[in-house]
This record gives C-alpha cells, structure tokens and sequence, in this order.
C-alpha cells in the first residue's frame, strides 16, 4: 500500500467531487446565455448555503434574492455579548476541522483568521477533566489518563478496521481515488445503513471481549471532540463519515465569530459577469434581505412565484431552498405538485437532534489561574455525565473578557434544560462545576448577562442539525441528488435544496458549502448554461461518481 499522499479533506466518500477545486479554478464555475443575464433566483435563507450560493450565482451574471426569516446567519449564529464589540457566543457552528477546504476558501477568501479550537485533550485546551460517576481524572494528553481510556481508544480503532478496512479507505481519500474510494465505500453503505452506531461499536470483536463500562466510557467521552452517546441510535454510516473525513480532528475556530464570515461575503465586491465592477450581493438586494418567504409555487410563466410575510409576491426564474426541510410543511406553504411524493416523503421523514449551549462572559480568563492545592490549572476542559456534558474556555488575551461555555449537551441532555431560563440553566452549570471543582469560585468573575440556546425552540429551526436514522441513506439519496434535474418532469424542474441536512454531512458546515455548490451548478444548467469545458461541475461527473443506489 502506498504511503500517504496527502491530507484528508472532505473527499466524498459518497460522491468524491473536490469542491474546492472547482470554485478554485481560474476557469470560473461556467456560464449562461446572454439572454439569461440578470435573471433573478430566489434564495430561501441567509445562512451559509444561501449566502455562498448567492455569492456564485452572482458572479455567473444572476441576480439571487435573498430572503431570511429572523437572523442573517442561519446557524452560523456568533452572538455579541453585551458592552463588547468582540466577544463572542458561537450558538451554532463553533468549530470547523481543516478538512473542510471549501469552507476554508471562503474564510480566506474575506480574509478571516482561524485558530486551533480548544477540545479536549488537544494542546488548545491545555488541560482536560474528565468526570464520570463522581472519580475526576486530569489530562494534559490522551497518554495521562488510565488504561482502560486508552483501551475503548485501540478498540474503536480496531473496529474501524474489521468493518470498513478503515486505513484503506481513508488512503483512498488522500489520494483523491474516486474509482477505489467508490469501490470500498458502496458495499459498507449496503451492508450498514440499516445499522446503528451503538451496533457497529458492540458486534466489533475488539469491544466484544471489553466490559460495559467500556461501552459507557465510550458514549459519555468518546472520540475527539468528546462524547457520542446520543449519536449511538444514528445509522453507522453518519459516524463513519465523520471519522473517515476527519471532521472529528484538527478543528479550529474562527476568530471574532464564524459569522462574520456570510457578513463579508455578503459584503465583500466580486468580479462578475453582466454585474457593474464593485457589485456585491449587498448591493443587489438592495442592502437587506427581504422577509420570512411564507408560500412558494409555480409561476404562470413556467419559475416559480414566491409570496413573503408582508403579502408581497415575486417572480423567479429558479429557485433555491435553504432551510431545514420541516419548515416546508410548517413556515412555507409549498405547492405539493413541486416535488415528487418519494421527494416530499424524504423531507418529512428528516431526523433533526437538538442541542442546547448556554454561555457567560468572565472578567478574564481566570481558569489559567494555578490552584496552589494541586498545582493544576483552576478549570480544564471538561468532559462529564454531569448536565453540562462538555464545558470549553475561550482566551480573548490576559487582559479582556474570556468566555466560558458552561454547558453544551444534545438530545435528552439539551431537553432537560430547554424550559428553563438563561439564569436557570447558567446555575444548574455552575451547581454541576462546583462539584468537580470545590473551592473555585467562579461566579465572581461572570460579567452581563448568560447566552443561551435550545435550537429545537427555535421556530425558523425545530432542531439542530440531522441524525440520520437506520434506513435513512434512500431518503439521503433522494434530496442530495435532486439538483441533477434530467430526468425529472418539466413542473419539477427549476427549484433546488442546499443545507447541510441535505448533504451527507450534517451537523458540519462542509456539507451546507458543497450542497449549495451542487445548487449553484443546477441552476446554471437550468438557465440553459454550462460548466467550462476544463472545469466539469458537479453535475457534468455525476453520472460516474453518484452515490450508490439502493434496492428498494
């Protein structure tokens, strides 16, 4: 086997096309029919598929629209604390693995710095505890905690191996070897979509001879950036992307808040086709986004008419919709006849999981502070099955306010909070810390007031991000693949889904950049454009790289 190649991004597996490649091509992603220049496309959400899909279209001489039905941002949600200009809570996106290279083309592209994300037991964190059943262990590296850590480590290395010839797989990856990355990865969708996580960790030989509490330890510590118990009910083939693009490793986060990045690019001028030089997608829509879009259907003229909040009704020549699926049978009324009943039976059946963060902002980043008892810094980063679940530190510099994340936990964990108050929950965090921590005080130094938030209160939202269930790789299949439109009825035809929960990575902004990258290509081809001839899209090679399809 050959030695690795290169660095792993997020190639694939299920259909390996370098999205940063194309839309870092000096070509330029294609082109339309004059007659087709400053056509105008709706675009169903302003968050990161929405924002970067505008941001192509743009340059492509479309003119997008953007609506937004609360924040700019979507879940890229970086929120400012009180009295400061810099301070941030990142309440949805937080932190981005280098893998995801056609996020980073954007970050560099608006000239955005990114920093190593403070997880546990990485050196950005310092120092991790780790506090399960009432026994803390401290950890600087992986090497300081006890044995059985490093076993459930070795073992769910080893079972990558038994069922996915992981390092193989992941060699594939490097190389860019779409034909073996498809020839190894289509049989393990076959053999396990219809199986869960916690399936695949307790059939593994390696976990077979281990105890329960190896099991336990597993789901409450997990893996890189910490435990995976509530993913445990998910299909394999989630956690195996995530391993597999190592979307779980080398993390970092953007300094001054992720969000800023969809307000530069929203911003930021472009060179565009038809567009005046300076021309930005500020400018085009006017310097704000219109409203919440609350019904869309197919237009007299064969586009599609989309009706906002205020009673206001537009024209289109294609449309593009970002927002997670429920909303389309719940915020926005969609003519049924738009999407194919198997389509529709996809969107509904979309698993979304919910997560809850709560945060406050401290005088300065005090947890560095020696504890003279122990000799150990006051605060690490905390791993618990305690409340908080997983607790993070934020360094603004010696001298500036720091952020605490008290509190970030999924599924039960985040309901058990969700109806109760910022303050409620920050004390409970603060009940939960004190007792890994006696004797620190850390109410003294919180500044303003706590930030929190539950995302599946969130009506524009209903949920976090998705959790594909057993069985749920057909319905994957179904929205990832509708931008290719060929073969769909002409009344289908035109309008297109982006988001990371249509992608094949959800939870994860990669996924929401390369669907909307998907979006961007099918809208071209249905204004009658085309890719350049030296930089095929993503629809030119879907014929060869498509995902696999499964027998129904």
């Amino acid at each position: 086997m050959t030695q690795a190649s290169s660095a792993v991004t997020a190639f694939g597996p299920d259909f390996p096309f370098a999205y940063e490649g194309w839309i870092g091509s000096p070509a330029g992603l294609g082109t339309i029919p004059d007659d087709r220049l400053g056509a105008e496309v709706a675009v169903i959400g302003a968050g990161t598929a929405g924002v970067i899909a505008g941001h192509e279209l743009m340059k492509l001489g479309v003119r997008p629209v953007l609506y937004e039905s609360a924040k700019f941002g979507g879940r890229l949600r970086s929120q400012t604390f009180e009295g400061t200009d810099d301070v941030v809570a990142e309440l949805g996106g937080m932190r981005f693995p280098v893998s995801s290279r056609a996020f980073y083309h954007y970050v560099d592209l608006v000239g955005l710095e990114s920093r190593p994300f403070p997880n546990p037991l990485t050196e950005a964190a310092g120092s991790t505890v780790i506090d399960l059943e009432g026994v803390t262990e401290f950890a600087r590296d992986a090497n300081d905690l006890p044995q059985l850590y490093r076993e459930v480590a070795d073992a769910y290395h080893s079972a990558l191996e038994e069922f996915a010839d992981f390092t193989e797989l992941q060699q594939a990856v490097r190389d860019r070897d779409a034909q073996r990355l498809k020839q190894l990865w289509d049989p393990i969708v076959e053999a396990w979509d219809e199986r869960t996580f916690y399936d695949f960790v307790l059939s593994s030989k390696a976990f077979s001879g281990l105890s329960f509490r190896h099991r336990e330890v597993f789901g409450q510590v997990g893996f890189g950036t910490g435990g995976w118990d509530s993913d445990f009910p998910n299909s394999m083939l989630e956690i195996l992307r995530v391993n597999l693009l190592e979307l779980d490793d080398n993390q970092r986060f953007i300094v001054g808040g992720v969000e800023s990045l969809l307000h530069r690019l929203w911003r930021q001028p472009a060179v565009c086709r038809h567009w005046a030089e300076g021309t930005s997608l500020a400018s085009l829509n006017g310097g704000a986004t219109l409203g919440r879009a609350v019904h869309i259907e197919r237009s007299s003229s064969g586009g599609f008419t989309v009706l906002d909040q205020w009673g206001n009704a537009r024209d289109y020549a294609a449309a593009l919709v970002t927002c997670q699926s429920h909303l389309l049978t719940t915020s926005v009324s969609v003519q049924e006849s738009i999407f194919d009943q198997k389509l529709w039976m996809a969107l509904d059946r979309t698993r979304y999981m919910q997560a809850a963060k709560s945060f406050v902002m401290v005088d300065r980043p005090f947890w560095k502070d020696i504890d003279p008892r122990t000799g150990r810094p006051l605060l690490s980063m905390t791993l618990t099955d305690r409340i908080t679940r997983g607790t993070y530190f934020f360094d603004n510099g010696p001298d500036r306010p720091a952020v605490i994340c008290l509190s970030y936990s999924w599924m039960t964990d985040a309901l058990k909070v969700l109806p109760l108050a910022p303050e409620r929950r920050v004390e409970l965090a603060l009940a939960a810390l004190e007792r890994i921590y006696p004797g620190v005080d850390i109410r003294s130094h919180i500044r303003g007031n706590p930030i929190v938030v539950s995302w599946e209160a969130d009506e524009n939202f209903l949920g976090a991000f998705k959790g594909a269930l057993p069985g749920h790789y057909r319905y994957n299949h179904r929205m990832y693949g509708h931008f290719v439109q060929d073969d769909l009825p002409e009344h289908q035809r035109g309008i297109f889904l982006a988001g990371d929960g249509v992608s094949w990575t959800p939870a994860w902004v990669e996924g929401a950049v390369q669907t909307s990258l998907n979006a961007v290509w099918g809208i071209m081809t249905h204004l009658g454009g085309r890719s350049h001839p030296g930089n095929p899209g993503p629809g030119d090679v879907w014929a060869d790289l498509k995902p696999v399809a499964l027998p129904f």
